[in-house]
């Protein structure tokens, strides 16, 4: 899953990003609300963390402008604004939580789990195809119970592949949906990450169909 932090403080920016890639998330980052708002109408995102203040752009207006194209993406707030205005403003325009700094890791984490998957799978943690389980929360994948031995961004790429099973994926959603932008990738990756993905589900129930000039089908 791929999130955009929108926070001015780069060492909680950090911070939070070092959680965030250790739980197994793709993660971009930008301290500038102008960007932030550029960035939004551009690329699709699993989750928006957002601060308030914010250089350029506030966040509250950010957050005006995305809810008023229609984009139901979910939004974390986490700002040091401890006003109980700002916080009901917030809600109002569409926010889906709301954190006051400083908050604990574990509460943030506990919250990033719980909107991601409020807005996923009908909000189940658990994802399921065949012999195959992924468990969402822990960031962990079984075949007939076994652990799945995956690096991070072919976690990735499975769990896009089983959140959307029964459809065909494009390479560019695969894309959008696994890279940062820091790490781009490319068609030719891609391809790379599917190889490797399909030796590991060998001898399983599960199969990465190609649907040649269109993307894959997990089936």
């Amino acid at each position: 899953m791929r999130i955009l932090l929108v926070e001015d403080d780069a060492m909680l920016a950090d911070g939070l990003m070092r959680s965030l890639k250790q739980t197994g998330y793709s993660v971009d980052w930008t301290a500038d609300g102008s960007e932030a708002e550029a960035t939004l109408r551009v690329q699709d995102f699993d989750l928006v963390i957002l601060d308030l203040t914010l250089p350029n752009m506030d966040g509250l207006e950010i957050l005006h402008i995305l809810r008023s194209r229609k984009v139901a993406v979910p939004v974390l707030i986490i700002t040091a604004r401890s006003d109980v205005d700002d916080r009901i403003k917030g809600l109002d325009l569409g926010a889906d939580d709301y954190l006051t700094k400083p908050f604990e890791m574990g509460e943030f984490d506990a919250r990033v789990r719980a909107l991601l998957r409020r807005s996923h799978a009908d909000g189940l943690s658990i994802l399921s195809c065949g012999g195959l389980t992924l468990d969402m929360d822990a960031r962990r994948a079984y075949k007939y119970d076994q652990p799945l031995d995956l690096p991070r961004r072919e976690f990735h790429l499975l769990e896009v592949l089983m959140s959307r099973q029964g459809r065909i994926i494009s390479k560019d959603q695969i894309i959008d949906s696994i890279s940062d932008f820091d790490d781009e990738l490319t068609p030719a990756t891609v391809e790379i990450y599917i190889h490797r993905l399909r030796k590991k589900l060998d001898a399983s129930d599960v199969t990465i169909r190609t649907v040649r000039g269109v993307g894959y089908l997990l089936e």
